[in-house]
């Protein structure tokens, strides 16, 4: 009975003594999480960018946060976007304020079925006065170019967009012409209305880093946006709009994503989302290579954005589906059942395992 008591006294007695390395393990583990979280590059600069950006745009765009994010991710990651909606969702506008919040150069073309290469890329015209040829740049020679519709023009115009937009650059009459950077190409195309267009080659659209979904606005972005054009009073939706960030600036924030760290076991979760495409029986076209460079540089620029040096496997999460979308085709019978390209995406990303 003694050696009892004394026993529940020395409990007592130590009980105190274990809860303090408790709390000490607890404080010196929030430390360890402080230093963890801690970025080696400093990205307060792109952070504040970035919210600028997002700030100008808010201001005339109501809701639509997920296309504005893949919109600035995409400039991070030096790729282009493709746009899709039915018209009047702020597809062309949303373009056009991106370019106007950016101090660079902005050029729109309108694609139309009888739209020429040249009209694009430009000309050699003859000088009469030094007897040469002179080349004469086409709107595609800019920082950001927004294609209206894009499936509109024939195949031969589509195909000029092959060079330019993987090695930004062209090649007329044996000559090579380099874009100026950055150069970022947003295109729109409407899913809806098929008559007179050109359904975009898997070739073209493997050159797109992101498919861009615009659903349409729920009914209280419906009503904000109908309050703001009241308020407009005629006046232009860009004037309200400032520029912020410079063509040195974008290029060195594009630079920072080099340095963005990924684990080796991260890499491994894409390769394997990557496989699973070409594996699943739903799908008779898989991802190609291209696909896993893309949702490297995707999870970089989410990761950068968040505030982060580091990727984690939810910005992985966050670039599946809008950088395979576009990329992969489901067979006949499964499309004639009604099944998506997203439905079998998201199946893929809960069946592959995330490591840990």
């Amino acid at each position: 009975m003694e050696h009892t008591e004394d026993q529940n006294q020395e409990n007592k007695n130590h009980q105190p003594q274990q809860e303090k390395p408790t709390e000490s393990s607890n404080s010196n583990q929030n430390d360890e999480t402080n230093i963890h979280f801690e970025n080696r590059i400093d990205l307060s600069e792109l952070q504040q960018g970035i919210s600028m950006i997002k700030a100008e745009i808010s201001k005339v765009i109501v809701g639509q946060k997920n296309m504005i994010d893949m919109l600035v991710a995409s400039i991070l990651a030096n790729g282009h976007s493709l746009i899709e909606g039915v018209p009047g969702v702020a597809k062309t506008i949303s373009a056009k304020l991106l370019s106007k919040s950016l101090d660079i150069d902005f050029s729109r073309i309108q694609f139309t079925p009888d739209l020429m290469p040249s009209d694009i890329l430009g000309t050699s015209v003859f000088n009469l006065k030094t007897t040469e040829f002179e080349f004469k740049q086409g709107p595609i020679f800019s920082n950001m170019i927004l294609i209206d519709e894009i499936n509109r023009a024939p195949a031969k115009t589509q195909a000029a967009l092959f060079e330019v937009m993987e090695e930004r650059q062209i090649t007329i009459d044996g000559h090579k012409y380099k874009m100026d950077l950055p150069f970022i190409v947003l295109a729109t195309q409407n899913p809806i209305e098929q008559e007179g267009t050109y359904r975009l080659p898997e070739a073209q659209l493997d050159r797109f880093l992101f498919k861009i979904d615009i659903d349409y606005p729920n009914v209280e972005e419906e009503v904000e946006i109908i309050n703001r054009e009241q308020a407009l009073k005629g006046t232009e939706k860009t004037d309200q709009i400032k520029s912020h960030l410079s063509k040195d600036q974008i290029k060195r924030f594009q630079d920072l994503m080099n340095d963005i760290r990924i684990e080796s076991h991260l890499v491994k979760y894409i390769a394997d989302i990557i496989i699973s495409t070409r594996n699943n029986p739903f799908l008779y076209l898989g991802a190609s290579p291209r696909a896993s460079i893309a949702i490297l540089k995707a999870a970089k620029a989410f990761a950068a954005m968040s505030g982060r040096d580091f990727v984690t496997p939810e910005d992985i999460k966050k670039a599946t589906i809008p950088v395979l979308q576009h990329r992969v085709i489901v067979t006949p019978e499964r499309e004639m059942e009604g099944i998506t390209t997203k439905q079998i995406i998201n199946q893929i990303i809960e069946a592959v395992e995330i490591p840990r």
